[in-house]
């Protein structure tokens, strides 16, 4: 699955969700390469009925096959909200922190040694975002598809393409932190009550 440049996010509409779960795939080919389900404790499942689902933890785990391939964590959060990413180990490959005032989203992106290498940038609408290397070079974009008035306004499920430039890093544990950002952004700004 990481050997991609292009990725299809199409989280999955249910009448009634416990959990959300995204679909992977090739835009290429078509071809599901993978699935993102969130993973909770039953009484999370419950509170998400009651409560904003923003200030309820979150984990979301990524499998090609059932494989596990990285999982993304997200605590309590009122002000700013910090997002791990784990590899299929269970070791920290980096984090996100959302940025404190801004328009349209965005993270600061974070290594597992605490040193910043990266921003992801978003629009004013929140639909459009890049992926900011601190040199200033652009190494990918998440962009929200349009899904037409009934799915828009009905459901709270969103489509994202996730592109990686062919400068972008060859390391698993970037194109993994690249790939969780899509998922990070749907978890933090998109999902609502």
């Amino acid at each position: 699955m990481l050997h991609l440049n292009t990725y299809l996010v199409k989280e999955r509409v249910a009448l009634i969700k416990m959990t959300d779960t995204y679909d992977i795939f090739d835009p290429e080919s078509g071809q599901q390469v993978g699935v993102a389900q969130e993973e909770l404790p039953v009484i999370v499942k419950i509170l998400k009925f009651f409560l904003n689902k923003k200030l309820m933890p979150s984990s979301v785990v990524a499998y090609s096959g059932d494989q596990e391939v990285f999982r993304i964590k997200r605590g309590v959060a009122l002000l700013r909200t910090k997002v791990t990413v784990h590899d299929a180990s269970g070791t920290l490959m980096g984090y996100f922190k959302s940025k404190l005032l801004t328009l349209g989203g965005g993270f600061f992106v974070y290594d597992a040694e605490d040193q910043q290498f990266a921003e992801v940038k978003g629009d004013w609408k929140g639909w459009n975002f890049k992926v900011v290397m601190t040199d200033g070079q652009t190494v990918g974009t998440v962009t929200k598809k349009w899904a037409g008035l009934g799915k828009e306004l009905f459901t709270s499920a969103d489509t994202y393409v996730i592109a990686l430039e062919p400068s972008a890093p060859d390391d698993d544990p970037s194109r993994i932190l690249l790939l969780a950002a899509g998922l990070a952004i749907d978890t933090v700004y998109k999902e609502g009550n």
